[in-house]
Formats: structure tokens, C-alpha cells, sequence
């Protein structure tokens, strides 16, 4: 089970790690088919990475694609022009996936634990899957949800 960071442990995500890189950063419409296009963009920049457990690539990928869609219903993200940035970093002992959203007026990110709802069980997969995950919210610039996976961890 992953480990959720309090909003000050998470000033920073992934990106505060000391050798983290930028692999890839890319913006997309915030429109539902757009998740197909930021699941592939991550599939294509980890795809890249030499050694890189197909478990992990999987788990990105899955990831991703919740808090891309989460950004979009969730925030100014799916509404007319709105957008949503994807940056996936790696350092030495892993890699992290960050994705913006456009700003909502909407509280944190909540994980909803209830396994019989119809809905809402995209932070509940992140909790589960990731080795730790977290938010930061600018009011201005939007919410950045991201989640790191350990190298190995499948």
C-alpha cells in the first residue's frame, strides 16, 4: 500500500528528488479522449528506459490515466479549453508521474475507500498501487497530483 504524503511533505512530488530528471512533459486537451493520448505518451517516454519492469510500465500507465481522467472531470480541466500536463520524472530508484489540472474550486484530492461505489475509485487504485503518491494545490495554477513507483515494483 502506498503512502499518502501530507500536503506539506508534498511542497515538491517527485520532482524534489535529488538526481530526478525531466524524461518527458506534455500538455493535452481536457477532453475524455484525450486519456488514450497521455496513456500512450507515458507508454512512449517509459517504453524508452532500459530495463524497466513491464509491471512498473503497466502501473504507470495505469495510474496515469486515473488522475488524467480525475483532472478532467474533476477540475477547470474538462471544461472548454482547459488542459492538463503530464510530466513523468526518473532518479535512481524510480520514477514519478505528475499531472496538472487547470484549477477547480473543488476541495483535496480524497481517496474514496468504499469499494461498492459506482465511481470515484481512481485515488483508491493510486493508494494501492503506487509506492507513494501526494498533491500540491495552487489556487491559481491548479492541483498537481502525482505518484512515484519504485524501480521494481510491479
Amino acid at each position: 500500500m502506498a503512502v499518502m504524503v501530507t500536503p506539506a511533505e508534498a511542497l515538491e512530488g517527485p520532482a524534489a528528488a535529488a538526481d530526478a530528471r525531466v524524461l518527458g512533459r506534455f500538455t493535452i486537451p481536457g477532453r475524455g479522449e484525450q486519456v488514450r493520448v497521455a496513456r500512450t505518451f507515458v507508454a512512449e517516454v517509459l517504453g524508452e528506459l532500459a530495463g524497466l519492469d513491464d509491471g512498473v510500465l503497466d502501473n504507470a500507465m495505469l495510474l496515469a490515466s486515473e488522475l488524467v481522467t480525475n483532472a478532467i472531470r474533476h477540475s477547470r480541466s474538462g471544461a472548454a479549453g482547459g488542459s492538463v500536463l503530464l510530466v513523468i520524472l526518473q532518479a535512481s530508484d524510480g520514477i514519478g508521474v505528475e499531472v496538472t489540472d487547470s484549477g477547480s474550486a473543488d476541495g483535496t484530492p480524497v481517496v474514496k475507500e468504499h469499494v461498492f461505489t459506482c465511481e470515484g475509485h481512481g485515488l483508491f487504485l493510486v493508494e494501492a498501487v503506487a509506492s507513494h503518491w501526494g498533491y500540491r494545490r495552487a489556487a491559481e495554477d491548479g492541483t498537481t497530483v502525482w505518484f512515484w513507483l519504485d524501480l521494481g515494483t510491479a
